[in-house]
């Protein structure tokens, strides 16, 4: 049985995000009960409830297993340390998907994935050495070819992941002064995330256009959790939030003819989630009608703490 659990639903900044004053992060800063808190996107993914494995480390990431009770340390008597986390994968190398690393350095051992291009960023950065290679060992994930995931000392953890390149770019640390890179392929993935023989669930956190190898790769799957940044692409022009389109930062919309519902008409994906989501994006509120749009066609908004079994 695959068991997931959403650690954390939005993009990068967060839900409020700290510096945000638009109108969604003061109804969230507020308590307002449509506009529920969430921070950056993240997952756990287990195959037993036991032993669990991290789908990107997002800043927020200490505060995450603190509200995830299947994350909690579970000692054996005698014991005074202690972590399920036996594993993480990473779908790029943004600040949101790697920060959190820096809070797992305290000597537990667990095996990291990520492709090359990932791993290659990680390696350039003295600071992630604090995460010691000798302790968590870093290992390459292939694109299109399944790899039953295994802890540092290799036992395994009965899930199977295979990650595909999906169109994006580089991490915007990485960017020229004036140009969005497209990047080499690996530098966004998505996962497939399988347990034993069971169901496959896709995790796409970011993706920029809908292709046809994607489309038939996603073809009447148990469950896809995917990009959500932005309900339309110029939504942070118009929001005052930012100079960038949606698709100058490597994500498509959720509306409009090349959007997120239109590409997923007729797929029959059975359960279809939207993550990744942006402070700007009306879809968090719970009383907007792109909400109520999104809901009649057959999606929802991811919320920390959201649980999905196949």
């Amino acid at each position: 049985m695959l068991r997931l659990i959403v650690l954390g639903a939005a993009a990068g900044g967060g839900f409020p995000q700290w510096n945000s004053a638009g109108p969604g992060c003061l109804r969230a800063r507020a308590g307002d009960p449509a506009a529920r808190p969430r921070t950056q996107c993240s997952l756990a993914a287990s195959a037993d409830g036991e032993r669990w494995v991290l789908v990107n480390a997002a800043p927020e990431l200490t505060a995450q297993i603190a509200a995830t009770p299947a994350l909690h340390p579970r000692p054996a008597p005698g014991e005074v340390r202690h972590s399920p986390i036996a594993a993480a994968v990473l779908t790029g190398a943004e600040v949101d998907t790697v920060a959190g690393l820096l809070s797992l350095r305290e000597r537990h051992r667990f095996a990291l994935h990520a492709t090359a291009p990932s791993l290659a960023v990680l390696d350039a950065n003295p600071i992630f050495g604090a995460l010691n290679p000798a302790i968590v060992p870093r290992r390459e994930l292939p694109l299109g070819r399944p790899v039953p995931l295994a802890d540092a000392e290799g036992a395994p953890l009965g899930l199977t992941v295979e990650a595909f390149p999906v169109p994006g770019k580089v991490p915007l640390f990485m960017e020229t002064r004036d140009e969005a890179e497209p990047g080499e392929e690996g530098a966004t993935i998505g996962l497939s995330i399988r347990a034993g023989e069971g169901p496959e669930a896709f995790f796409i956190p970011g993706c920029a256009m809908m292709t046809e190898a994607l489309r038939e790769r996603l073809r009447g799957a148990a469950a896809v959790l995917f990009d959500g940044t932005l309900w339309r692409d110029d939504e942070m022009i118009r929001a005052r939030a930012g100079p960038k389109t949606g698709a100058r930062m490597g994500h498509m919309s959720i509306s409009g003819p090349d959007g997120t519902l239109a590409a997923f008409a007729g797929l029959g994906v059975r359960r279809r989630v939207l993550v990744h989501l942006n402070n700007t994006n009306p879809v968090l509120l719970a009383d907007s009608p792109e909400r109520a749009a999104v809901a009649e066609a057959g999606w929802e908004v991811a919320e920390d703490g959201m649980e999905i079994t196949l």
